[in-house]
């Protein structure tokens, strides 16, 4: 009977083991799929910038990056319950944000702009928003940005990306407020649709991490630098943000 008890405890230690090594192994990354060219599904596959910039780091850090697909509002939430280790998703580096998450520095400069149909004449300049629709996605820097520098504006909040731009197109909404990067990816697709040339904000990117595993925003942070330097990141930004 002792030796069973003894062979028991072996194998539940062993099983411990390896369940940490698996844990350790794994990093587990939340993102918003729906945001081109930043992370989104094209013919069934995760493809994007902030998608390859990931797992390069992943590679660096010799850990396999496992996907959780989470509605934009929820990534900082799944952070703090500690469902994942990372959240990224095009999210802007905020004040507010920094009190319950830590952040990578800054990993690509972006900023808030509006969009609007071609052939609209009565917005053209961000002073212009003033009492018209504007959509913009739930939990994003485009809410509470709009809501204290042009309060006049009338938000109408979805919950995707893609929603946002439809408005747009229907007529069911003058503009849309969203990052640079989305906006002219999606112009670039939709003739119809232009960006406004004076931007509303300038912004930073960064990797969201907890902030009870302040060794991983380290170990993060040293594995863009080396991809930066090895010319991996140059190669990724070609690849995802031509001349605009």
């Amino acid at each position: 009977m002792p030796l069973r008890r003894h062979l028991l405890a072996l194998a539940l230690l062993s099983s411990t083991l390896l369940g940490q090594a698996h844990a350790q192994a794994v990093l587990k990354v939340a993102t918003d799929a729906t945001f081109p060219p930043m992370e989104f599904f094209e013919n069934g596959q995760r493809t994007g910038f902030d998608t390859e910039l990931v797992e390069a780091v992943g590679k660096q850090l010799g850990r396999k990056v496992e996907w959780v697909d989470i509605d934009f509002k929820g990534l900082i939430p799944a952070l703090v319950s500690r469902r994942v280790d990372m959240a990224v998703s095009a999210i802007y580096i905020t004040d507010e944000r920094r009190k319950v998450v830590d952040f990578t520095a800054p990993y690509y400069a972006g900023g808030l702009v509006a969009m609007v149909k071609a052939d609209n004449r009565t917005i053209r300049t961000p002073a212009d928003l003033a009492g018209k629709k504007v959509s913009v996605q739930v939990g994003t820097k485009s809410v509470s940005y709009l809501r204290e520098a042009h309060p006049q504006v009338q938000l109408v909040e979805v919950e995707k990306n893609q929603e946002m731009f439809n408005l747009v197109e229907v007529g069911r909404s003058d503009a849309a407020v969203t990052g640079k990067p989305a906006a002219f990816q999606y112009v670039r697709t939709r003739p119809g649709l232009k960006v406004l040339p004076e931007q509303l904000t300038t912004e930073e990117y960064g990797m969201a991490i907890r902030k009870d595993t302040p060794e991983l925003t380290k170990a993060v942070n040293e594995a863009i630098a080396r991809l930066k330097a090895d010319g991996t990141y140059d190669a990724i930004v070609r690849k995802w943000f031509p001349a605009q």
